[in-house]
């Protein structure tokens, strides 16, 4: 069962070698613990990355309204640094599409996970792709550092790892013990 953007294929193949044949596997136990928690961190992650949304959006429109004059923003950066009489720009945007895009697929997973459909695994592997470049985007907005887009890098990395170790439990080639 292929990806709608056929690209992926490859990718997927590629990073299911890497995570499965050249690093130790979870044992089995474990990844069945995974299989069944899954749909229910889906469901957590989605709901706190639509809040995380929200929460940008409030940010920016917040600091956006700010009645600070130009003298005040200045002090304002040298003195807390708290980022007021920030304004959209085109990262910000960016960032907050990524996560209401990331949330949506995580909360599209979520029927699909607990069913077992490969479309459920897919989705939350997108939602890990998506977060690369949320980390990158994030890196170059005026509050984000290298340290955003090493943290995402670390994070996906090891979200990869667990998700290719349960891939099997959506291609049908390993069941789950009740």
């Amino acid at each position: 069962m292929g990806h709608p953007i056929k690209q992926l294929d490859g990718l997927e193949q590629s990073l299911n070698k890497t995570f499965n044949n050249n690093l130790p596997n979870i044992p089995k136990g474990g990844r069945e613990v995974i299989v069944k928690i899954a749909p229910w961190l889906s469901l957590v992650g989605g709901i706190i990355g639509l809040w995380s949304a929200y929460a940008i959006f409030l940010w920016v429109n917040a600091s956006t309204a700010t009645v600070l004059t130009g003298y005040g923003q200045q002090l304002d950066r040298i003195y807390a640094n708290t980022g007021l009489g920030r304004s959209w720009s085109l990262f910000l945007i960016l960032s907050l599409l990524l996560t209401l895009a990331s949330s949506i697929l995580n909360l599209m997973a979520f029927s699909p996970l607990r069913k077992f459909q490969k479309k459920g695994w897919n989705y939350i592997f997108y939602s890990m792709l998506l977060n690369v470049v949320y980390g990158l985007v994030v890196a170059l907005t005026s509050f984000g550092s290298f340290g955003n887009l090493l943290g995402s890098l670390i994070g996906s990395a090891i979200g990869a790892y667990l998700l290719f170790q349960v891939r099997d439990y959506y291609t049908s080639k390993a069941k789950v013990t009740k």
